[in-house]
């Protein structure tokens, strides 16, 4: 339940009526938010980078005491009607593995979005801070975001932005980690199957429908998903390379390993788990639905898990070169180096073997 403080104030062209959600089935309001002009009576912490166009802060209100993520995005960056479709997204969004939106605001400089606070920050840096990291804790990690997944997508809404940077944590009154799915400034509602979406900043996360900008679908967030789960498991990107150029067309080719001193002691459960999603064409990628069905993903019932602790030691370098990359320029000339190089029959989607290479 929002908490009064931070209740979502509506003006008289935004009227508080609801309706229901055609998407989801459930009570909602008309519109999103306005975007109200002034500061709620917020303390404001050291600010951080989140994402191409904004910073987030984290604020205690003065009269509750109560903690919250500010999220400002800059007006210079992002124009109005794309903050507006963000939160059209968010109002019609509840879920215990997605933070949740609780108010919005706006100054003179940015459109300022109140959040759910995530205690325990980013995935990566919580796995890192706490070591100890097994499969058994990955796939728990990796079922809280498929089942946000699962729900986003029966709503028809792609996130079309997962990566390990939108994944926080939370800890239940237990002492128990919860994954979040945040940031859905890329999110979008499939109304029709002819949606393309800019590739920007770096490609590490993207499907290869959105590297050769063709239509995007629901299969394009378990792509994602399926470089995250790598990640998870070895501390390493599938498909990085020297230039976004070659990561596009190591994507693009299906060209990734599984490392021997990367995978040390890392089941085959979780490597056929990661060859499940990441696959070329869309349509043979398995929906959420499916995926939270595998065995390996099963909580507590060891199918096929390894037992021991995976090494976490490069998950530190990782994380410190994905602070470096907000860039928000789009990656010119990437699909046009792309067509030059691969044979025509990759692009209709071919799904060669992992580590198959191309002639140039």
């Amino acid at each position: 339940m929002r908490s009064a403080s931070f209740r979502v104030k509506w003006s008289r062209s935004w009227p508080a009526t609801s309706k229901t959600c055609s998407w989801c089935s459930e009570q909602l309001p008309s519109r999103a938010p306005p975007l109200r002009a002034g500061s709620p009576d917020l303390c404001w912490d050291t600010p951080q980078p989140l994402g191409r166009f904004s910073v987030v802060k984290r604020c205690d209100h003065r009269g509750t005491k109560r903690t919250v993520a500010v999220k400002h995005v800059n007006k210079k960056l992002m124009r109005r009607d794309q903050v507006t479709q963000e939160l059209n997204l968010l109002q019609r969004l509840q879920h215990p593995h997605i933070v949740s939106l609780i108010d919005t605001y706006e100054t003179p400089s940015s459109y300022a979005l109140v959040l759910e606070m995530a205690d325990q920050g980013r995935l990566l840096d919580y796995i890192v801070s706490w070591g100890n990291l097994t499969e058994e804790k990955v796939a728990g990690y990796l079922r809280n975001v498929l089942e946000a997944l699962h729900y986003l997508h029966n709503c028809r809404i792609v996130h079309l932005d997962v990566k390990p940077e939108n994944l926080l944590v939370s800890h239940t009154a237990s002492g128990q980690p919860i994954v979040k799915l945040s940031d859905f400034g890329d999110a979008v509602q499939l109304n029709s199957a002819h949606y393309v979406h800019p590739l920007l900043g770096s490609p590490e996360f993207a499907s290869p429908e959105l590297v050769l900008g063709e239509p995007v679908s629901l299969t394009s967030d378990l792509w994602s998903l399926g470089v995250v789960t790598y990640v998870l498991l070895s501390g390493a990107s599938p498909f990085l390379d020297e230039s976004a150029e070659e990561t596009c067309l190591n994507i693009c080719r299906l060209d990734f390993s599984f490392p021997r001193d990367y995978f040390q002691g890392v089941s085959q459960g979780a490597r056929d788990f990661v060859c499940l999603l990441l696959k070329t064409d869309p349509g043979r990628r398995p929906p959420a639905s499916l995926c939270l069905q595998e065995p390996w993903l099963q909580a507590g019932q060891g199918h096929g898990q390894a037992e021991g602790c995976l090494d976490t030691s490069r998950l530190i370098s990782f994380i410190d070169r994905r602070k470096h990359q907000t860039d928000a320029r789009p990656i010119g000339g990437v699909r046009s180096f792309i067509h030059s190089r691969i044979q025509p029959r990759l692009l209709s989607h071919g799904n060669p073997a992992p580590g198959l290479q191309f002639l140039d």
